[in-house]
């Protein structure tokens, strides 16, 4: 079966680590150790080898071990279906992030292409109950997921709805100076919508179409109360157009894209998401989580690297040992960080083990 898993991993200089590298043979990757012994740090070192910011979402400067604040580097070696890359990206300080595939230049877009990674942090687990930008984010990455592409059109969308704004605080009125971003913003918009909206269909499909322990998410695209709903690349420029009285009011813009709400349903309750217990809010969590590395499995021609931090939580002793196999059924490299060794006992020799430990503010691995 073709594989996508990191094979050799090394760290400098990168938040707790100052030098690190790890050996790995594609099996599931069990990280314990105490809070605050640097194990979030490992996964957050694996995330920068896809499009982004990675799973803290950090700027460059911010990875970069303290003191020192000489820069970072994370250089692995990916086995991506039948091809083996070599990856390096690093910052130096005060500089953008930089990326190599394979010893060449390339772009984080690129990333995407050779690898997909799907992941659930500990801050995401009031997704369901707090604002709709982090639901944006969450299916975002996501629709990454499944469309390189689609950080490209949001950048483009993004970068001409700051620039029809300063219009709008600076009260311009004259419409010409809105056509060309609004242009802009209809087109980059409408493929923003639309790739949102299969990646709902994708992961809906996929969670169908399974036999898990984990509750089925119904999920739907809103807009909120008042904002007009508008998908194609026509209907939106009308939006834009018709809008500007009330954003010339409000000093931004008022509908599009960026004003889109995810919600999600318990589906076997009917229950909204948010008014669902912790745990059942957790459980529907890792429901996307799976099915999205299930619809790439099938898009992609192998299962992407999956990112799980501090999984254990909310989860008792049963459905953490149905993740875990569905992990293995599905043959995906998972990295999963827990405080002790007890935690991942249900996955046997299914995964290697690391202990992460500190050393008077250094990170020391060793094998668990």
């Amino acid at each position: 079966m073709p594989r996508l898993a990191l094979t050799k991993l090394t760290l400098s200089h990168i938040r707790s680590h100052k030098t690190a590298r790890l050996d790995l043979d594609g099996r599931p990757v069990a990280i314990f150790g105490a809070n605050g012994a640097g194990k979030t740090n490992i996964l957050e070192a694996v995330s920068l080898f896809s499009p982004g910011r990675g799973l803290r979402r950090a700027a460059a400067d911010e990875i970069a071990r303290q003191p020192e604040a000489l820069g970072w580097k994370v250089t692995g070696v990916l086995q991506s279906l039948h091809q083996v890359h070599e990856i390096a990206t690093w910052a130096e300080p005060g500089a953008a992030r930089q990326v190599t595939i394979d010893g060449k230049a390339a772009s984080q877009t690129a990333l995407g292409r050779i690898a997909r990674m799907v992941w659930l942090v500990p801050s995401m687990d009031r997704l369901w109950i707090e604002g709709a930008d982090g639901r944006r984010r969450f299916l975002d990455r996501m629709t990454l997921s499944f469309d390189p592409n689609h950080a490209e059109n949001a950048l483009i969308y993004d970068k001409a709805m700051r620039e029809r704004n300063r219009l709008l605080r600076d009260q311009v009125r004259d419409a010409h100076w809105y056509a060309a971003l609004e242009a802009q913003m209809a087109q980059a918009g409408a493929a923003v919508i639309d790739a949102r909206a299969s990646a709902v269909a994708r992961l809906m499909s996929a969670q169908a179409g399974a036999r898990t322990a984990f509750p089925v998410a119904d999920l739907s695209l809103d807009a909120p109360d008042g904002v007009v709903w508008a998908d194609t690349e026509a209907d939106l420029a009308e939006a834009f157009a018709e809008s500007r009285p009330r954003d010339l009011q409000a000093g931004r813009t008022l509908v599009g894209p960026h004003r889109i709400d995810m919600t999600g349903v318990y589906a076997a309750k009917g229950t909204p998401a948010k008014a669902c217990s912790t745990g059942e809010q957790k459980a529907l969590l890792i429901s996307l989580i799976l099915a999205n590395a299930r619809a790439l499995a099938e898009d992609f021609g192998a299962p992407p690297i999956v990112l799980l931090d501090e999984i254990a939580a909310h989860l008792d002793a049963d459905r953490r040992a149905a993740l875990y196999d569905e992990i293995c059924d599905l043959g995906a490299q998972a990295w999963m960080t827990g405080t002790g060794p007890e935690l991942f006992a249900d996955l046997g020799d299914r995964a290697a083990r690391l202990e992460v430990r500190d050393d008077g503010g250094t990170s020391v691995i060793a094998p668990g």
